[in-house]
């Protein structure tokens, strides 16, 4: 039985080795990631037990992606099928100042994106105490937006928290067309995570962050709404006040999933005892995430809580 279950996409991530673009690369390396995966991921690193629904084709690749899934320590049994279709794949050039970083994405027909809401076996809901969903997902087609809904609603038949990271991505759709899909989906959630870019981008918040996470949280009508702000750390707000918590310095390895693992560690904190040690997890989490490559923040318990105690960065013998 899970505590917390993720339902989304995830792709093979290929990445040129050392200081490389993907124009001249002779060799790539080849990491597993998806956002809500990712979530499951770091937190199975937690102890929490997770499970994580999609769809995958019955290929080498779809395989591929289960194992590492699996191997994460995350259940992937409620995973269909799919006979056709394929893996989508994410290529990764990281940039070098002052040249830019680039992502490009082949996901376009994916197994995933044929998804049949009817065939997922929604009794993997059953005990959770949290679902986690991205905006990520009703970018993605028709099946996969009917998706989200459906676990909305089994969701709340079940009296099961949701979290929802808007998690917005622009070469999937623009931001008036995201704002129409995602503002439904958010009214009355649990946990709204968002950063205050994609706040200004898709919502249309100019305000600073004390401001927006007011106004958005009234205007979503969610119990926490959190917003983060990338090297200046993030912000919560419920029911019982507002909470602040600043970035923890790191060294940076590789950026991406970083959102991912600040969200794993929101919701380890949360479920515990609240916004206030969400943050407090989160920060760490996204902290020790940029210290590994790949998608996935590997980090333990014990390594989370060293970064609590101001224990970061010292030798260990």
């Amino acid at each position: 039985m899970a505590t917390v279950v993720g339902i989304g996409e995830t792709l093979i991530r290929l990445t040129p080795r050392g200081n490389d673009t993907l124009e001249g690369a002779a060799s790539l390396a080849v990491h597993v990631g998806g956002a809500e995966a990712n979530v499951c991921a770091g937190l199975a690193h937690l102890g929490v037990s997770t499970a994580w629904i999609s769809q995958l084709p019955a290929n080498p690749l779809g395989r591929r992606v289960a194992t590492a899934i699996r191997g994460f320590g995350v259940d992937v049994s409620g995973v269909l099928w799919a006979l056709e279709g394929r893996v989508g794949l994410m290529l990764v050039q990281p940039g070098a100042a002052p040249r830019a970083g680039e992502v490009h994405y082949y996901r376009h027909d994916s197994a995933f994106a044929s998804i049949d809401p009817d065939a997922v076996a929604w009794a993997l809901l059953d005990g959770a105490r949290m679902v986690h969903l991205t905006g990520i997902t009703p970018a993605l087609g028709p099946n996969a937006a009917r998706l989200v809904e459906r676990a909305l609603a089994e969701a709340r038949s079940r009296h099961i928290g949701v979290s929802f990271d808007a998690n917005y991505r622009a070469t999937l759709w623009d931001p008036a067309a995201a704002c129409r899909r995602l503002e439904p989906l958010l009214h009355g959630l649990d946990i709204v995570l968002l950063s205050h870019r994609d706040a200004g981008t898709v919502f249309g918040e100019r305000g600073g962050p004390d401001a927006a996470v007011r106004r958005l949280r009234a205007r979503f009508g969610c119990r926490a709404l959190v917003l983060t702000l990338a090297g200046d750390g993030a912000l919560a707000e419920d029911d019982t006040g507002t909470y602040r918590q600043p970035a923890y310095p790191t060294e940076i390895v590789d950026r991406i999933g970083r959102g991912d693992a600040f969200a794993a560690g929101f919701l380890y904190g949360y479920l515990a005892t609240g916004c206030a040690e969400g943050l407090r997890y989160g920060a760490a989490m996204a902290a020790l995430k940029q210290t590994y490559p790949g998608d996935v923040c590997l980090a333990t318990l014990d390594e989370v809580d060293a970064v609590l105690r101001g224990e970061s960065g010292t030798f260990r013998r």
